[in-house]
């Protein structure tokens, strides 16, 4: 019975990969904290889809024009040079393009520290049928 359990779970997985569709690009990634003079003053820490940032999360704001690529909110994205996964919580304002803001929480000195990057990034959407 286990060995079934395990071999329908691992069908399950592979089948359920079958159906994303990876993506890589090339973007210029900058870095931005939860402070009132780079936000909005009175709720810094919100994103613009709702969400609350908080130190220590692994999120990026996105240049409209991916959102529209697949980069929607939510979505999981690798930066290449960086580890781990990040998501996407923020949206950025409609005058950049190919861009992400990747968070830094609080610490300012960090972010100035990044500075202005390109980085490769991918993520995964659903295959259409």
């Amino acid at each position: 019975m286990k060995r079934i359990l395990i071999s329908v779970s691992t069908l399950l997985f592979l089948l359920s990969c079958n159906n994303k569709k990876e993506h890589t690009l090339e973007v210029t990634a900058t870095a931005y904290n939860s402070l009132p003079e780079q936000t909005h003053k009175d709720h810094a820490a919100i994103t613009a889809w709702g969400d609350t940032l908080k130190p220590g999360m692994k999120s990026i704001a996105v240049s409209r024009d991916l959102i529209k690529m697949g980069l929607d909110h939510n979505t999981e994205v690798k930066i290449k040079g960086l580890d781990g996964t990040y998501k996407v919580l923020d949206k950025m304002n409609k005058r950049w393009e190919k861009k992400i803001d990747i968070y830094f929480g609080l610490d300012r000195e960090k972010a100035l520290e990044w500075g202005k990057k390109q980085v490769e990034i991918t993520w995964y959407t659903e295959e259409e049928q």
